[in-house]
């Protein structure tokens, strides 16, 4: 056995683990934790976090743009976050969810976005109340910050708190040049390859056999990265601000106008989502018990894929945020989770099952297409001419994957700078770029199949400090509930560090 079959078969088995029965049940179990804690605060208090997340979207404090070095407007947070979670999961990993589950697939997706929900809530109202200032005067936030400085503050857990903070870094840095880089890379150069073929490039081949076209569009989107990465995180969120919300509404709106051509599906699609969640058609394959198992873990693992409430990603930028209140950022997490999933991935779904292009009676797809192709083979049923549909598919698809590695660099360089310090991230930022191109002219999925397994495992550090400060989370929750909307006069929770509280407090004075 090679080298290469041998790490192929242990990532296989890491995988395996991390996303099978324990990974999914420990993502789920966190949930539902954390929701039940916080008395279902994203239904008790669903017009309330609403009101302050979309609902506040004209106000000057939550849109306009802070001269803060560092700092970012918490639209722009939502926006970046959404950059990384918004991606080729949202189409491609969809269609996979109903190929291999069946349309029961989404209805757990749907159970899985509810409780992820307040998970993402819970990491971000900790990474704001966790957060500090680095070398650079930026504020710095994640999991290994409530890692070391809540766990770790507990009596006899500074040592594993600080080896899971650790661990966290490496599982992030390694899932940002995978996951969050190459994987995404190699998404974009396929479907435009294949949506806008340039005979004259794509009939070159270099190093070998890879086609020339792949290392002109690896070329481009690497200096595109770079323009825009190495300006920092303002302008991964300025960009991020003005582009993530036009790519989700205009996909929105696309499959929208495939929905509502074939609107006689659309109840027959809903009722299939229902009843084969429990019920599931024979083509999934199996005995019952096998059968329902297999529809709810698609469900599950692709809606986490989707939205990575859990991973304790996003809460690395909404830590940026200029907010004050932890528990005004974690409300935006709920959003954040909410538009991942319940909007953006069920539009997909009810393209394929209103199109025909997943036969939900047969559980059969249409001729000449996988599930990666699937969603440009549905938009194609109504935007036919030209291959009009699969084109928009393509540009969606680049423009999904393009701002998820921005995202990504972000992580990455929060990591780094908790490993070696904020002076030497440009480093990392360089080696991100650099990944690129080798995304571009990769032909193995060994690469990425490796990093999904790491972007998996940094949920086990996370959901562990999660689980551990959830006494926390319920305080600083009931805090502010006692304050904002049962008008109490108490002291407002906002920070561990005085000095930090007391910064905070002098910021809500003077926006009241």
């Amino acid at each position: 056995m090679s080298f290469l079959d041998w790490l192929t078969n242990v990532n296989k088995a890491v995988y395996d683990f991390v996303w099978g029965y324990v990974g999914i049940a420990l993502l789920i179990g966190v949930g539902v934790i954390m929701t039940l804690s916080t008395k279902v605060f994203q239904i008790s208090r669903f017009g309330h976090w609403v009101k302050n997340t979309i609902g506040s979207l004209f106000k000057k404090n939550v849109i306009s743009h802070t001269k803060e070095k560092g700092t970012v407007s918490p639209f722009q947070a939502l926006c970046t976050a959404l950059a990384a979670t918004v991606g080729t999961g949202n189409i491609a990993g969809v269609a996979t969810a109903i190929c291999i589950g069946g349309a029961g697939a989404v209805f757990w997706m749907w159970v899985a976005a509810f409780f992820g929900m307040m998970t993402n809530f819970s990491e971000n109202v900790l990474g704001i109340y966790f957060r500090r200032r680095n070398a650079d005067g930026e504020w710095s936030g994640g999991a290994m910050y409530y890692l070391v400085d809540g766990l770790g503050k507990k009596k006899g857990f500074k040592t594993i708190a600080s080896v899971l903070a650790i661990l966290f870094s490496v599982f992030t840095l390694l899932a940002s040049l995978g996951i969050g880089s190459m994987g995404q890379v190699n998404k974009i150069v396929a479907n435009v390859a294949n949506a806008f073929d340039v005979g004259v490039l794509s009939s070159v081949t270099v190093f070998g056999d890879i086609s020339l076209y792949n290392v002109v569009i690896g070329a481009v989107i690497l200096a595109l990265a770079a323009l825009i990465i190495l300006g920092g995180l303002k302008r991964i969120a300025y960009f991020a601000e003005k582009i993530v919300p036009t790519m989700v509404v205009l996909f929105v709106l696309g499959s929208l106008v495939v929905i509502g051509i074939n609107y006689f599906n659309i109840l027959p699609a809903f009722k299939a989502i229902f009843v084969n969640a429990f019920t599931p058609i024979a083509a999934v394959g199996g005995g019952i018990g096998t059968v329902v198992s297999k529809v709810i873990t698609q469900g599950f693992k692709r809606g986490v894929f989707s939205n990575e409430a859990g991973l304790g990603s996003s809460v690395m930028v909404h830590s940026n945020s200029s907010v004050k209140e932890p528990v005004k950022q974690g409300m935006w997490g709920i959003f954040e989770v909410f538009a991942d999933t319940i909007v953006v991935c069920t539009m997909t779904a009810l393209v394929l099952l209103t199109s025909g292009a997943y036969n939900i009676e047969t559980g059969v797809i249409l001729e000449g297409y996988t599930d990666a192709t699937l969603v440009a083979g549905a938009f194609n049923q109504v935007f036919s001419w030209g291959g009009i549909g699969e084109k928009f598919i393509a540009v969606a698809m680049f423009l999904f994957a393009f701002t998820t590695i921005l995202g990504w660099s972000h992580y990455g360089t929060k990591a780094w700078e908790f490993l070696f310090g904020a002076k030497t991230s440009p480093i990392f930022k360089i080696i991100h770029i650099m990944s690129i191109m080798l995304g571009a002219i990769m032909t193995s999925s060994l690469a990425w199949d490796i990093s999904d397994t790491f972007n998996g495992m940094m949920m086990f550090p996370n959901l562990i400090a999660v689980v551990a400060l959830c006494p926390l989370v319920v305080r600083i929750t009931k805090n502010y509930i006692d304050r904002n909307i049962k008008n109490k006069d108490v002291k407002p929770i906002l920070s561990y560090d005085e000095t930090i509280q007391k910064e905070m407090e002098e910021g809500l004075n003077s926006e009241e």
